[in-house]
């Protein structure tokens, strides 16, 4: 399809001379297809952000036609306008308080008649709405027949089919949202009715709070919101009115607790007039193809073992193919760089050489090595949710999740963990509700990642000889366990009561399309750039630096005087201040402890390292030292997107202190069983 927009910096003018702009939401509920038409919409003229006050995401965009610019914001998904969750809240705020030009409606064409739920819901509000009746070649193949012109004239908006994932119709939704915010289009709306059983009670309500609401709110969607039960609304009706008019309207509700029935119950008498009115449904048939799969996927034996090989094979194609590519972009591309800097900046004072080379760039480095991870298991990512598969692996890993106080689909980035925190972190980002998101957060880094497990493979056999395997397989399972445990403990305390039950839809099979991929992908990958690659890059300069400085050397450094000032912490696990000051770099990247280890134990080659190490620490400081390194503070990288997904420094400092207090602790226990256990031997 051709694009629709037009370079942001040609303007575009009425008659008049001023710019023509509207804001319009895009609304709809969970999996059908909005942020695809988003996307195609919106192409690159788009931006994320956070809503004011809240961690959801907003997703702004824009795109220019003959006649204005529209500003497009993508909703976050919903099901309805009673808000049971700071998504939902997001919604009905955004169309109460912003005030939108219009909203374009995004509904399922296989399954319309829960889709039409939420437009039921709008159609009280004094809104503009366009439906854009989605997936119509999905509804197709299932023999399902929708009839637009006859749902457009029953409705009394416009209605447009689309395919969005190949972008059919796009440019027939352009022209209806145009005609709509020029005002072309004036047609008045059907909405459902409340039910003539409780119809005199609604006007009486209205009557009562006429005159007393804020301008936002429309007193005939106020009076429907109070006999639904909103608790919110109620909350805010009783500060309008004052105690003597609520008092009245409270009598009213008291009097009709049953109105919820009718209100709930016109809106689906509504959607059913609509959906007899508009879609043809064949007979029953064969089986579907959804069916047939499902038979297996969501088999009580063969759909875990189905899900486990799945995520097997994600996670070795992640890391195959990730790892070559990770290391030719290290030694063709990053070193060279590295190695060319330095050399333009050899006449520069050796502070700022190293401050821009070791520091900064060493940052940007650090950055640019989990590109490759980051990018395929994104691309893994949106390929089992394109194509319905990732909710299928989510039910059948519910019951093991559940213990844990973890959604189904917390097993994904839980595992893409072993490779590397960061994209446990981000993957974490399709979790809802949020609480179940946040738990999923604060347990991923306990997952042993591919730097601290490189730190086992070198460390292990030199603290323990032939024993090193048991050892690292130990230590794989204690970090397993840990995680185990505090999920148990976080689910029943801090996050107690906030998980919700575990409803969830399954969506149809489908295929997925190479602009979604790269898109979902792009935009990810952009977002880890742009907001972690900057705090890391900070956080490089200011180790280099504390590494550095007064000097001479590390031993003479801050870095080295912050070890010594921790020497009695440190007695108690068994580690002196060299091991210490490792554990300290390890938090810009697990692999600094071993180049940490190298130059403060005064090692110039591998030979003399080992030796060097194995003569300065015992079996049970070393043991000590890899339980903390393994439950250490979370990587710099971990911690910025840990910021990033949170949108504060509240969980990861929350992180970073619970990090420290498993870590220490297990350290101090370790080393003291370890020396019980050497002196019985």
């Amino acid at each position: 399809m051709p694009a629709l927009s037009r370079p942001a910096s040609v303007a575009v003018r009425t008659a008049e001379g001023q710019t023509r702009s509207f804001l319009v939401g895009l609304a709809g509920q969970p999996n059908v297809g909005k942020s695809t038409v988003f996307n195609v919409l919106t192409g690159l003229h788009q931006h994320v952000g956070n809503w004011p006050g809240k961690t959801v995401e907003r997703r702004e965009g824009s795109y220019f036609d003959d006649r204005f610019i529209v500003r497009i914001v993508d909703l976050p998904g919903t099901y309805g306008l009673t808000p049971a969750s700071p998504e939902e809240r997001v919604v009905r705020d955004f169309v109460l308080h912003e005030r939108p030009d219009a909203i374009v409606v995004v509904v399922d064409a296989s399954a319309l008649e829960r889709s039409l739920y939420l437009l039921a819901e709008l159609l009280l509000l004094p809104v503009r709405l366009v439906l854009a009746v989605n997936m119509v070649d999905v509804a197709e193949k299932q023999g399902v027949r929708i009839e637009a012109n006859v749902l457009e004239a029953a409705l009394g908006l416009p209605v447009v089919t689309l395919v969005a994932r190949r972008g059919e119709g796009i440019r027939d939704l352009v022209a209806a949202l145009g005609r709509v915010l020029a005002g072309e289009d004036e047609r008045v709306p059907t909405p459902p009715s409340t039910g003539t059983r409780h119809e005199q009670q609604l006007n009486q309500i209205k009557s009562l709070v006429g005159g007393h609401a804020p301008a936002a709110f429309p007193p005939h969607w106020i009076a429907v919101k109070l006999l639904e039960g909103d608790s919110e609304i109620t909350d805010l009706a009783r500060e309008w009115l004052g105690a003597d008019a609520w008092g009245d309207v409270e009598a009213v509700l008291a009097e009709h607790e049953d109105a919820i029935l009718d209100v709930v119950g016109g809106r689906y008498e509504w959607i059913g007039r609509m959906v007899r009115a508009a879609v043809t449904r064949p007979h029953l048939g064969p089986v579907s193809l959804t069916d047939r799969i499902d038979r297996v996927a969501l088999h009580p034996i063969w759909g875990p073992a189905l899900a486990l090989a799945v995520l097997g094979l994600v996670f070795s194609a992640t890391y195959l193919l990730a790892i070559p590519i990770q290391q030719w972009l290290d030694t063709a591309v990053i070193s060279p760089l590295g190695d060319a800097l330095a050399t333009a900046l050899a006449p520069a004072p050796p502070w700022l050489r190293g401050l821009l080379v070791e520091g900064i760039y060493g940052g940007v480095g650090a950055v640019l090595s989990f590109v490759p991870v980051l990018a395929l298991f994104f691309f893994w990512l949106g390929l089992l949710e394109d194509t319905g598969y990732l909710a299928r692996i989510a039910f059948v890993a519910d019951r093991a999740m559940h213990r844990l106080g973890l959604h189904g689909r917390s097993i994904l980035p839980l595992s893409l963990g072993t490779g590397c925190n960061v994209a446990a972190v981000m993957g974490a980002r399709v979790l809802e509700p949020r609480a179940g998101r946040l738990l999923t957060i604060l347990l991923a880094p306990f997952v042993p990642c591919s730097a601290r497990l490189a730190v086992l493979a070198v460390l292990a056999p030199i603290f323990f000889g032939p024993w090193a395997m048991p050892v690292v397989l130990c230590l794989f399972v204690t970090n397993l366990v840990v995680l185990g445990l505090v999920g148990v403990v976080l689910s029943r305390t801090t996050f107690r009561g906030a998980r919700g039950a575990f409803i969830m839809e399954v969506p149809l099979y489908r295929a997925p399309t190479r602009r979604g991929l790269a898109t979902f992908v792009s935009q990810n990958l952009m977002a880890f750039l742009h907001k972690a690659g900057t705090l890391i890059v900070v956080v490089s300069a200011a180790v280099w630096f504390l590494s550095q400085y007064p000097g001479p050397g590390i031993n003479n450094s801050f870095l080295a005087a912050l070890g010594q000032a921790l020497a009695p912490l440190g007695a108690a696990m068994g580690l002196d201040w060299q091991l210490l000051t490792a554990l300290v770099t390890g938090f810009l990247a697990k692999e600094n402890v071993i180049a940490t280890l190298g130059v403060l134990y005064g090692g110039d080659g591998s030979v003399q390292f080992s030796e060097a190490v194995r003569v300065a620490v015992s079996a049970a400081s070393g043991l000590a030292f890899l339980v903390a390194t393994m439950l250490f503070i979370p990587c710099a990288a971990t911690l910025a997107v840990i910021r990033q997904e949170t949108g504060g420094w509240r969980w990861p400092t929350i992180s970073a202190l619970l990090h420290l207090t498993i870590s220490l602790a297990a350290a101090v226990a370790a080393y003291h069983l370890a020396v019980f256990a050497g002196s019985l031997l």
